[in-house]
């Protein structure tokens, strides 16, 4: 299955890397490109993910990587990642695309 970024969950990864980039530049790329790395396990399980627990939709689903949920879509042959957050916070509606 093809994993897609979203414009969201890319502006959602710049934001992360720019907020620990002020400590860290290289720790920063370091932990970005260890979420999209944990997310590339989701094209052979998609289904590996709990689902969203705020939108109860089977087709929406999210991965826990350290302290961000990664929320994504099962959308036919594509997997759409639809945002990063910090996972002590509830998901927006908003926040994913329709």
């Amino acid at each position: 299955m093809k994993i897609r970024w979203t414009h969201e969950a890319l502006l959602r990864l710049f934001e992360i890397e720019d907020f620990i980039s002020q400590d860290s530049p290289d720790r920063a790329r370091k932990f970005v490109d260890q979420i999209i790395e944990h997310t590339e396990s989701l094209s052979d399980n998609p289904l590996s993910g709990r689902t969203v627990p705020e939108i109860a939709n089977p087709d929406i689903r999210e991965l826990i990587f350290r302290k961000y949920r990664i929320v994504y879509r099962i959308n036919g042959k594509h997997l759409d990642i639809l945002t990063v957050f910090e996972k002590h916070r509830l998901l927006r509606i908003d926040e994913i695309e329709a």
